[in-house]
């Protein structure tokens, strides 16, 4: 094969083992709806996982060239594109068993939104156009506009949470558990939240590029009394929030618009708000069945208005979601 042939096989193998590590979305079960959150961004995101995922990749790649590249050649760019998926994934605000087996810690830089099309599109732009273009200046952009993004997006985060703890302070409170995530989308509106006293605080900070900070002050909600709660439930459930309070890292409540809803507290539609993105359904779940797990991330035109709001950095006109 030529060297052209060759870099287009190592380019699409090494993208096949970047998208691969997202497999773990198969590992689900009809009767266990919370089986795939402990299993996604799990082993196939670790660091030691790579080069045995570099091999299945590699042997998926040696399977479509009909055995023209050796699974020896194919392993490199394999390897190095599965790689990248957990290492990138870790600098998002959701959390990724990056050093598992050593390790069950979920690695959460939060140096970028879960989704962010500020950082996503252009770094694919970037891609694309370099494969087309047959240009490596152009790949090297793309990949320095990633590293200066996700910096940017780490030096913000670092002085939203200067101003909140800041905030926290005038308000004398003593928090414990003091988190600043960035919200979707962007790098500059922040989910500020903590624990004082039994309830869960939540905040939005806006910190412009250029600017001074904006702090939109949100509403609190009772923490759960996991001991006490678990104590109602039976086995099987008892099951089922323990592993929900461990993908949660503890932030849980009950969903102030859904009775019976146990809700993870680190993630809402409106930064300021305390009602959360998704919950297990503890209150219709039948004895020795699992819980339902809840997704809620439909909008409305209100608690868009108020996101755009915070976005722009106008005055709060509206206020954020309710709480009991």
């Amino acid at each position: 094969m030529s060297r052209k042939a060759d870099l287009k096989t190592a380019l699409w193998v090494g993208a096949l083992g970047g998208f691969l590590p997202d497999s773990d979305v198969l590992i689900r079960s009809a009767s266990d709806p919370l089986l795939h959150l402990e299993y996604h961004r799990h082993f196939t995101h670790s660091l030691l996982f790579v080069p045995i995922g570099g091999l299945i990749a590699a042997a998926l790649g040696k399977l479509i060239t009909r055995g023209k590249k050796t699974i020896r050649w194919l392993w490199l760019p394999a390897s190095l594109g599965w790689a990248t998926h957990g290492l990138l994934d870790s600098f998002t605000s959701y959390g990724t068993y990056l050093f598992w087996p050593f390790s069950n810690e979920r690695v959460a830089w939060d140096m970028v939104s879960i989704i962010d099309p500020l950082f996503t599109l252009p770094l694919l732009a970037g891609v694309l156009l370099a494969v087309k273009m047959k240009r490596v200046a152009v790949a090297r952009g793309a990949f320095i506009w990633a590293l200066l993004y996700l910096s940017v997006g780490g030096l913000q985060g670092e002085r939203a949470e200067d101003v909140y703890r800041q905030h926290i302070t005038d308000r004398a409170h003593t928090p414990t558990q003091v988190e600043v995530k960035p919200s979707f989308g962007n790098n500059f509106l922040f989910r500020g939240f903590y624990e004082h006293e039994g309830r869960y605080y939540a905040d939005s900070i806006r910190v412009p590029w250029w600017g001074d900070p904006t702090m939109y002050e949100g509403t609190s909600v009772a923490a759960l009394d996991t001991a006490a709660f678990r104590e109602t439930l039976g086995e099987v459930h008892q099951h089922d929030l323990d592993r929900f309070e461990y993908f949660s890292a503890g932030f849980l409540i009950e969903d102030p618009l859904h009775p019976g809803v146990i809700g993870d507290f680190r993630y809402s539609m409106v930064p300021n708000g305390v009602a959360p993105l998704w919950g297990i359904d503890l209150g219709a779940a039948k004895p020795g069945e699992h819980s339902e797990f809840l997704r809620f991330s439909t909008t409305d035109a209100a608690k868009r208005q108020v996101m755009l709001d915070q976005l722009w950095g106008h005055p709060a006109l509206s206020e954020p979601s309710t709480s009991p």
